[in-house]
């Protein structure tokens, strides 16, 4: 499913009214009445954002957000609540929600803190697109080759790899360079970043 703004709140004219607006603002929009009905019809390939209300029937808003984090749902939340305190903001906020709103909601603030899940969502996305990438072209690397990756991304020049490995610093050079042009870095914080899963936009 294309990004999508998931609504979840037990009252339905606030569910009315938030698809409205950011239907206005060009957002594609889902409402679900709790959170037994989004949870059952949750898929694993769906991306947007959550915004989600703290006081609800059956299960709140924050169990909703742990469930989700136990199965895996990378979705980014925002928690909205009519009746807002400390401790249940900062344990969303444990969570990695994006925001923690009060009702009634801040327009422009929620719109910022939608485009901000979005943004957080679109470089997870990459990252996992370029991890997925280097772990494929992995099994590419001779064994020599994974032997000078793992030294390199430790931090070892050329000549103590060569010291390390028993072969000239020449021959480092070599393996460095093949190595780096099948993973598809051109530099060696590149290909740190890669290893990690981190994003990379250079």
């Amino acid at each position: 499913m294309e990004n999508t703004v998931f609504i979840i709140d037990d009252d339905a004219s606030v569910r009315d009214a938030l698809g409205l607006m950011l239907g206005l603002h060009g957002f594609r929009c889902a409402v679900f009445a709790d959170a037994a009905s989004f949870l059952a019809a949750w898929r694993a390939d769906w991306q947007g954002c959550l915004i989600i209300d703290i006081r609800m029937k059956g299960m709140d808003g924050l169990s909703l957000q742990r469930e989700l984090q136990t199965r895996g749902c990378a979705i980014p939340v925002v928690i909205i609540t009519g009746h807002g305190d400390i401790g249940s903001a900062r344990e969303a906020f444990r969570s990695a929600a994006i925001d923690f709103l009060e009702k009634p909601l801040d327009e422009a603030r929620l719109i910022q803190a939608i485009n901000e899940a979005y943004g957080q969502q679109s470089a997870t996305l990459r990252s996992q697109l370029q991890q997925d990438g280097f772990v494929r072209r992995l099994t590419e690397l001779t064994p020599r080759e994974r032997e000078v990756m793992e030294l390199v991304i430790a931090g070892r020049h050329n000549r103590e790899i060569a010291d390390l490995l028993g072969i000239s610093a020449r021959t480092v050079e070599v393996h460095k360079a093949r190595m780096m042009a099948k993973l598809g870095a051109t530099s060696v914080p590149q290909l740190v970043r890669i290893s990690l899963g981190v994003a990379d936009d250079s």
